[in-house]
């Protein structure tokens, strides 16, 4: 299974249409790839917080017409990152799309876990509440997350469980804690036996560096791909087959113990 992560440059500078149509012709570039993976809220920037309500659209809007075209074009899956989805009853998520390589989207996510601490996409968006996995030909299981979602384990948990083996989060994330992303990204894969394709965006928005350095990682936790700074279109070839036989010869997941009691919260010191 082939598959290509696009690192892209989200420039203020550059109009949304301007990125919709250049990022379509990267689309378009990965033809023979089976996958390709893009960032999150790479139209706007994932710190671009005033443009959030501004540039918000339908999971059926302008971004989702372009990259639907570039999929049927390119003949591939694409998880088309994220975009600020404005939905019918005008609240505003944080959505990613998966469309299949006939241009049909076939998923959607809204990001369960919004970062902020009560400003930015916190104070501006809604939280979804579904978790998402999505199954391709060939059996192959994706899990949907995105960016702030990977240092919750408890979802990649619930993720696993509904069949996932092959972890897909697109985010926007900053630069300051870059050694985080490849850290927690690798955690994931180890803790879940899963491939894990973490694609982030380069360039400055929002008044912040973002950290770059998309990077899949293997069921082993081994780094199969690891971008720079700059835009960059990583490709990796996965074997499906790796991640049952990794649960098989070392059956960690199988030894999980659930359903343990709460204990109870300690005193409060007199």
């Amino acid at each position: 299974m082939r598959v290509s992560l696009i690192q892209i440059d989200v420039d203020p500078a550059e109009t949304v249409e301007a990125r919709r149509e250049r990022v379509a012709e990267l689309v378009r570039g990965q033809m023979g790839s089976d996958l390709v993976v893009l960032p999150e809220l790479w139209t706007v920037g994932a710190f671009a917080a005033d443009l959030f309500t501004i540039e918000a659209e339908p999971v059926d809007g302008r971004t989702a017409e372009v990259m639907s075209a570039a999929a049927l074009d390119a003949g591939v899956w694409l998880h088309a990152g994220s975009i600020p989805e404005r939905a019918s009853d005008g609240e505003i998520y944080n959505t990613s799309l998966l469309f299949s390589p006939d241009g049909e989207l076939r998923h959607t996510y809204r990001k369960i876990h919004r970062f902020g601490f009560d400003t930015g996409e916190a104070a501006l968006m809604s939280a979804g509440e579904t978790i998402v996995t999505a199954e391709l030909p060939g059996g192959a299981v994706l899990g949907l997350a995105t960016c702030y979602d990977l240092r919750f384990p408890e979802l990649f948990r619930l993720l696993v469980d509904a069949g996932a083996g092959i972890l897909v989060i697109p985010a926007g994330w900053p630069e300051r804690r870059r050694e985080h992303w490849t850290l927690l990204a690798r955690a994931r894969a180890v803790e879940s036996q899963a491939y894990v394709l973490a694609v982030g965006t380069a360039g400055t928005h929002g008044g912040l560096r973002l950290a770059g350095h998309s990077i899949a990682v293997d069921p082993w936790g081994a780094v199969l791909a690891e971008a720079g700074h700059d835009e960059e279109v990583l490709t990796v070839d996965l074997d499906p087959a790796l991640i049952a036989k990794t649960r098989a010869d070392f059956p960690v997941l199988r030894d999980r113990l659930l359903g343990l009691p709460t204990p109870p919260r300690p005193a409060p010191p007199r």
